[in-house]
């Protein structure tokens, strides 16, 4: 036994400390493992009785650069400072720190507490200066061999990525190649279908959002990896692993080494986490371009990376933001003409109206700061009626282009819900071959197998149904019907502009295309104008005034829609009529949506047009007009009831008018599935009888009728 053990040192507890650094070092590395366990029987030799020998392997897979993640070596210290560790045995310095600020932590512990510490060949007494300077230089050599030993690991997968053989694990759509240390396409053609999917659409769309709003309206799925890339599993896409794909440039055929970088952050000052920075372009350590079959170009890949960083929210002065359903079409392209600072956009009173707004002054306005503003409608419709001026592409030619157009992207959702069956039928097939292939005698087996087969069938049958939901839902096959309309609009741009189908993020990227920036500016002379300057994509700059409207002018209905309904209604025109003419010539109503009976109504009322033509040759309604709909005298004959149980009905709520009402005004009824089933269901009850209403009433009250 050494003389350094003394009896106070056997009274207390031996410890013996394992650590490995990884899992794989601890499954493989398994005679390291059984060294260190074999520290018990030495801690046996030197004088401690098995019974106070503690043996802490809980850090077996942990690394030893730090203490945040060691809970053994916690307690460890706890226990040497509290005096209840005589000696603590370990395989050598480097199993129980491979941190200077560690080790010489736990040295000055041993000291205060007079801990001793042994390895395999020695003892050493912290409290001894010799046996501290040697133990301290152990703990340095150690520190030091940890970086040597990452320096060299690096190193060699550096040189291995130089010559783009080093293994990448595969994003969604490649495999790798171990024959040939590259990437490959998946086989799987579904996969492959998804993935090429993805960039077509943000070629189109321009924003990742949209791309994961195209597959959840149309019902597809993108396959994901699951335990580094062995397992493949199918679900809606992610905003988040669309912007991955969006951003990693192995899908541009370049092999990359060190595009991130994975530090230890601290988090209230102590290490906690990892943080992941990616670094600049110019700073990734390996970039193979070429290096194996691509789903995009380098240049596309290039052009996709500026337009994510302009879709950001917080853009820079040069970034307009990716297009949004908000009204104002000019969001993200307005510059105040006054300082150069960009423009926001807010939305004011009940109908929300849009307004361009621009923040860079001091003067304060409702709490905000505010340099001006103006109602963006006006300017709006000014730019857009410029942009229409300006496209006028070959008919012919654009027209087929469009078609060809439809007709691709139909053909590819076509092929993604083909290839998404063709797979679900092979994984029933499957599940039936195992099914069968099982003695049917094993019945334990057997029901599983015949379970797993149900579920594949029901699954089957629940995508054939969606399937066809969808083709009735969207025109994935196109009649020649369709492909004549198709023609009709590529000719007619503002006919597709002003179409309630276009979105405003649609005419947002149509205005794109060609515009580059808009600068607005107030005008004093003459007074109440707002000077307009667009700015071309070409460097070409128009220049121009409109008025600047007041909030009463926002909602001021267009004099040409004014004048067509004054025009419509001396042809005896009905309001139905009329509504159609006006949102099929694409013109809205002072609140910037599409017309109804109602607004029409009110312009007719204001216009002094309070009568409705009568029919021809006689001074009374007819019952039922061509286009189908009933008045009040039709719907008592239908019912066979009088009038008055008509107009009780309406008050009630149960048949409302669909076109006329008010005062002056005849009411014309649609007769409908749901609205024969109410009133069939009201005059069973007896609400078709006068001297029964009040009763009935209150009878059902409550009842709401679908």
């Amino acid at each position: 036994m050494s003389d350094k053990i003394q009896a106070t040192h056997l009274e207390r507890r031996a410890v013996v400390y394992l650590r490995q650094s990884t899992l794989k070092q601890v499954h493989e590395h398994r005679e390291s493992t059984a060294r260190q366990y074999a520290l018990r029987q030495r801690a046996q030799e030197l004088g401690w009785p098995a019974e106070r020998i503690d043996v802490l392997d809980e850090d077996l897979g942990q690394s030893g650069a730090g203490t945040a993640w060691r809970s053994g070596f916690q307690r460890l210290a706890e226990d040497v400072a509290h005096g209840r560790v005589g000696v603590i045995f370990a395989l050598e310095v480097s199993r129980l720190a491979r941190s200077s600020a560690d080790w010489q932590h736990l040295l000055d512990l041993c000291a205060l507490a007079d801990v001793l510490i042994a390895d395999e060949q020695a003892v050493y007494t912290p409290r001894d200066y010799n046996d501290r300077l040697l133990l301290g230089l152990k703990g340095t050599m150690s520190e030091a061999e940890q970086y040597w030993m990452r320096l060299r690991l690096q190193g060699g997968k550096l040189s291995k990525a130089r010559r783009g053989e080093l293994f990448l694990v595969p994003p969604v759509g490649y495999q790798w190649d171990e024959a040939t240390h590259r990437l490959r396409l998946d086989p799987d053609e579904q996969v492959q279908r998804a993935v090429r999917l993805v960039f077509e659409r943000f070629r189109l769309d321009s924003s990742a959002y949209a791309v994961v709003r195209y597959f959840a309206h149309h019902g597809l799925k993108l396959p994901t990896h699951q335990l580094r890339g062995r397992q493949l599993h199918w679900e809606p896409p992610r905003h988040k692993g669309v912007l991955d794909m969006l951003h990693n440039p192995l899908y541009a055929g370049a092999y990359v080494y060190g595009r991130k970088e994975v530090r230890m952050a601290l988090v209230q000052g102590e290490l906690k986490q990892r943080h992941t920075t990616f670094l600049p372009r110019q700073d990734w350590k390996v970039c193979l371009r070429d290096h194996h079959p691509a789903y995009i170009s380098w240049e596309e890949f290039m052009a996709n990376q500026e337009r994510l960083q302009g879709n950001r929210t917080k853009h820079l002065p040069h970034q307009h933001g990716a297009a949004r359903e908000g009204a104002a079409l000019l969001q993200g392209l307005v510059l105040c003409g006054r300082c150069g600072h960009r423009m926001s956009i807010s939305y004011r009173g009940t109908q929300h109206h849009p307004y361009y707004e621009c923040r860079s002054a001091s003067v304060l306005v409702e709490g905000k700061q505010l340099c001006w503003m103006v109602a963006a409608r006006g300017i709006d419709e000014a730019v857009a009626r410029l942009f229409l001026e300006a496209v006028q592409p070959p008919e012919v030619e654009l027209g087929l282009a469009v078609a060809r157009e439809v007709e691709r992207q139909a053909e590819q959702l076509h092929q993604q819900w083909k290839l998404r069956l063709e797979r679900t039928r092979y994984e029933a097939q499957l599940a039936e071959r195992r099914y069968k292939a099982v003695d049917p005698d094993n019945r334990v087996v057997a029901r599983t197998l015949e379970t797993e087969w149900n579920d594949k069938l029901r699954e089957l049958q629940e995508l054939e149904s969606e399937y066809q939901q969808v083709l009735r839902r969207q025109k994935l096959e196109l009649t020649e019907e369709d492909r004549t309309r198709i023609l009709a609009l590529a000719k007619d741009l503002p006919r597709v502009w002003n179409a309630p189908s276009t979105t405003n993020a649609e005419r947002k990227n149509l205005l794109r295309i060609l515009v580059q920036k808009v600068a607005l500016s107030p005008t004093e002379e003459p007074k109440g104008m707002t000077r307009v300057q667009v700015v071309w994509v070409t460097g070409a700059v128009s220049d121009f005034t409109v008025p600047r409207r007041t909030g009463f002018h926002t909602r001021k209905n267009p004099p040409e829609a004014i004048e067509l309904i004054n025009r419509l209604f001396k042809q005896k025109k009905t309001d139905a009529q009329i509504v159609a003419e006006l949102n099929q010539r694409g013109l809205h109503s002072g609140a910037n949506i599409p017309w109804n009976t109602r607004t029409v109504a009110r312009v007719r009322s204001r216009q002094g047009l309070r009568h409705l033509p009568m029919s021809v040759g006689t001074g009374q309604q007819p019952a039922r007009r061509a286009d189908g709909l009933y008045s009040v005298r039709g719907v008592a004959g239908r019912f066979n009831v009088s009038e008055a149980i008509v107009r009780y009905w309406m008050k009630r709520g149960w048949l409302e008018p669909v076109e006329g009402g008010g005062r002056g005004h005849v009411c014309w009824f649609k007769l409908d599935r749901k609205t024969l089933k109410r009133l069939n269901a009201a005059k069973a009850r007896g609400l078709g009888a006068i001297g029964s209403m009040d009763s009935q009433t209150h009878s059902h009250h409550g009842v709401h009728y679908a």
